[in-house]
Order: structure tokens, then C-alpha cells, then sequence
């Protein structure tokens, strides 16, 4: 296991909340410090399609989408790493373009300055060519673009099992050891020779 990491999951609104949720379920399980930042969507979202779980069940802070006040917003005290999940199209057209009008993109506006982790998980689709370009520029500046689509051929058979091979990504660009799915050849046998 990786060193403690100081993490911010930024909670934007778009679809996919069980994102968000499966994620937090995983932090949850490591003594990393984390911080959730929700949109006021994001938290009609997150209640409409988890069906009435409320964000405050997790054991960590949550500031709401004007809070200044906290201090990963400030590069003096920049946070390791930062995860927008998921992470709508409009939010992530304002990091790319350094328009930090709320705390999420703030703080990925931090997180790109002083050259730390940042996890974009867009959940859109189709991709029009302004979400490619700003999904280009991301990538130039450093952030980790990892849309939303999960794999298949570890025979996902419930909704957060596929979920889960989205998530298994997420925390192996943050360091993070899992087993949430089956790694690409893991269980094939050895080669046999000829």
C-alpha cells in the first residue's frame, strides 16, 4: 500500500452518481484524509439516483460548491490529489480554460499549478469536438483524463461490479492497491511451449 494520500473528490453535476458512491465506499476503507466537494445538482443527483442516500452517511467533511474557505483552494496547501466524479461536461470545459468560479474547479486549478494528481471522470457521450478539445488541453496540462466506461470482459454481473471496473482505475492512477475486478490476463495460465 502506498503512503497516506490527502484526497478531494470533487462531485460535479452530471449523471452517474454511483460513481461517486463507489469511490467513497473504497476511500472509506483507507485512513487517507479525504474531503468531498458537491455541487447543489450533484446532491439532487446523488439523492434522486441512489434513491434518497444522503452524502452525510460518509465519515468525511463535505463542503458545498461556494465554500472558499477550505483550504485546498489555495496552492500553500494543495491537497496530493484531486478526483472530479463524475464530472460534467460544463465543469470540465471551465477547469480547462482556468475559470475557477466555484471550489471544484478551484481546486483542480490548484491541483494542475502546483503539478499534483487530477482525475477527471467525464460521464457523456457522444463527445463533441469542444469536449475532445478541452479534453486535449486537460492532457496537456496535466490532468488524467478516465471517461466513465467501464470494461466487460471480466464478466461484470451487476451494475456496481461494472462500475467497479471504472473505480479499480481511478485508484490505480491515485496508488491505490484493489481487487475490485480481475486485471487483463490475470488468471490465464501460464504459455505452454511448443
Amino acid at each position: 500500500m502506498t503512503n497516506e494520500q490527502k484526497i478531494v473528490v470533487g462531485i460535479s453535476g452530471a449523471s452517474g452518481a454511483i460513481y461517486a458512491k463507489r469511490l467513497l465506499d473504497n476511500l472509506a476503507r483507507t485512513s487517507n484524509p479525504i474531503a468531498i466537494v458537491m455541487s447543489d445538482h450533484a446532491r439532487q443527483i446523488w439523492e434522486e439516483e441512489l434513491e434518497g442516500l444522503k452524502i452525510e452517511n460518509y465519515d468525511r467533511p463535505v463542503f458545498g460548491i461556494r465554500d472558499f474557505n477550505v483550504p485546498f483552494v489555495s496552492g500553500s496547501n494543495a491537497w496530493d490529489a484531486c478526483v472530479v466524479i463524475p464530472c460534467s461536461m460544463g465543469m470540465l470545459g471551465r477547469i480547462a480554460h482556468g475559470y475557477s468560479d466555484d471550489a471544484i474547479a478551484r481546486t483542480a486549478d490548484v491541483q494542475l499549478k502546483e503539478r499534483k494528481k487530477l482525475i477527471l471522470v467525464p460521464r457523456e457521450t457522444p463527445y463533441n469536438l469542444v469536449h475532445i478539445e478541452n479534453m486535449r488541453l486537460l492532457t496537456l496540462a496535466g490532468a488524467v483524463i478516465l471517461p466513465a466506461t467501464p470494461s466487460f470482459y471480466s464478466k461484470p454481473k451487476t451494475l456496481e461490479e461494472a462500475v467497479d471496473t471504472v473505480i479499480a482505475r481511478v485508484l490505480d492512477h491515485l496508488g491505490m492497491e484493489n481487487c475490485l475486478r480481475q486485471r487483463w490476463q490475470e488468471a490465464a495460465s501460464s504459455p505452454t511451449t511448443a
